[in-house]
């Protein structure tokens, strides 16, 4: 689908739709738990519904409700031990998450599966992940081609994990962790990027009854951060709700610091998303952002160019660049290299659209330098099949001086399908196209 933007300024006010990486935590938690959990999620996506489609495979019984998910767990015998399908094939869709979380999972339930996906999900790395399972037992086909097959009996111990690769091969070990025998250390070398991410999966650890002892190393002068879990039951808390997503809702800020004002509701300004910096990375380039009483709000002022350092929340590049766009001088986004491995290379993309708009925007090493002169004059996008491009694009065609057509719209659906059902909420002027 492409979608044709006229331009007109957003504003108004939105709910968050729910976090996509709490669901994904929360769904494959109530799935190897001890009974039935209720998750209140006011929304879903393509990503959540893989995970939930994985988990379906192995064999818990998920069924869609009005509030969200109630989920029957898989199956065990009077022991304890997994009665999951043997054989199952668990189709990750485009998702990282759900590959990289149900890969240690599925290898610690003991049970031979196969992991499929589509688009670039073979090519997004499992290295260290990947060695640190084989050398713990599992047997794995061939790294980087899909299916993968994964069988063999996964034990504990120390499994060595890089700070500046994925947490989400982190938050995989620690939600498999309890099914391991002699209990699992995770042992993750300074610096901790993307830490956020594991707080959010230790708090659903603790929702689920599930302690995680949490220290510190030293080792041949080398700092490590250790997670450590004994065996023990994962249990239901009975009910469970999936928070506001602040990954999403920054490109609806990213639009109210363009213009605005814009406001969404639904967020949590203690969450442990690490993407609640949007707020402060506003601010920082001049506009107005506050949130309160569940509620984050931001409107435009002076928007300049400032130096913005996205180690700890690579997601907020798209919506850190349109601001970017619309202010005054030069911004540099640096310490993004990760962003070379999500649904595109997404330092090359986030490039190319600005440069699209007719914007000014260059790739320096890890770096991504936006020179903004305060307007676009609009034009055509390829979304390169990447949701964040998709939504940043949108936003930057809101406020541009010219129409933007934006190919490949469709593939918001990843993480937010009602994203302009919103978007004309907010008085955006889009026209859909086959």
């Amino acid at each position: 689908m492409d979608v044709t933007i006229e331009p007109h300024p957003l504003s108004g006010t939105v709910p968050a739709v729910a976090s996509k990486s709490v669901a994904h935590r929360l769904l494959i938690l109530a799935a190897l738990a001890d009974g039935t959990t209720d998750i209140d999620c006011n929304t879903t996506s393509r990503d959540i519904e893989a995970t939930a489609r994985c988990l379906e495979a192995l064999g818990a019984r998920i069924a869609r409700t009005r509030r969200g998910f109630r989920v029957r767990p898989i199956p065990r015998d009077a022991s304890g031990a997994s009665l999951a399908a043997a054989g199952a094939t668990l189709d990750c869709g485009e998702s990282g998450s759900t590959l990289r979380f149900m890969l240690p999972v599925a290898a610690a339930l003991g049970r031979p599966c196969v992991l499929d996906g589509h688009g670039r999900l073979a090519e997004r790395p499992l290295s260290p992940l990947y060695e640190e399972l084989a050398s713990h037992g599992a047997r794995l086909s061939q790294k980087g081609v899909l299916p993968l097959r994964v069988e063999g009996d996964l034990a504990g111990g120390t499994f060595d994990i890089p700070g500046d690769v994925s947490s989400q091969y982190v938050s995989g070990l620690l939600m498999a962790a309890p099914f391991l025998p002699g209990g699992v250390r995770v042992r993750v070398s300074e610096p901790f990027e993307s830490r956020a991410y594991v707080t959010i999966t230790t708090d659903a650890l603790h929702a689920f009854g599930v302690g995680v002892r949490v220290t510190r190393e030293e080792e041949d002068g080398a700092s490590f951060e250790v997670f450590e879990v004994a065996p023990q039951a994962v249990r239901t808390p009975g009910t469970v709700a999936v928070e506001g997503d602040w990954s999403n809702s920054a490109f609806w800020l990213a639009a109210g610091a363009i213009a605005g004002p814009v406001s969404v509701t639904g967020l949590d300004a203690k969450s442990s998303q690490g993407d609640r910096a949007i707020v402060a990375a506003a601010s920082l380039l001049g506009a107005r952002a506050r949130t309160e009483g569940g509620c984050a709000t931001s409107e435009r002022a002076a928007l300049r160019g400032r130096t913005v350092s996205v180690a700890e929340i690579p997601d907020l590049v798209p919506p850190i660049a349109a601001m970017a766009a619309y202010a005054q001088g030069e911004t540099r986004i640096t310490d993004a290299a990760r962003l070379r491995l999500k649904e595109s290379d997404r330092l090359e993309t986030v490039r190319a659209a600005i440069a699209c708009m007719g914007g000014d925007a260059t790739v320096e090493g890890d770096d991504l330098l936006v020179r903004g002169t305060g307007s676009l004059p609009g034009g055509v996008v390829d979304a390169a099949n990447d949701h964040r491009i998709a939504m940043m694009a949108a936003v930057c065609a809101a406020h541009a001086q010219g129409p933007t057509t934006i190919r490949g719209a469709e593939c918001v659906a990843k993480s937010y399908p009602t994203f302009f059902d919103d978007f004309r909420s907010l008085g955006g002027v889009v026209r859909e196209s086959e």
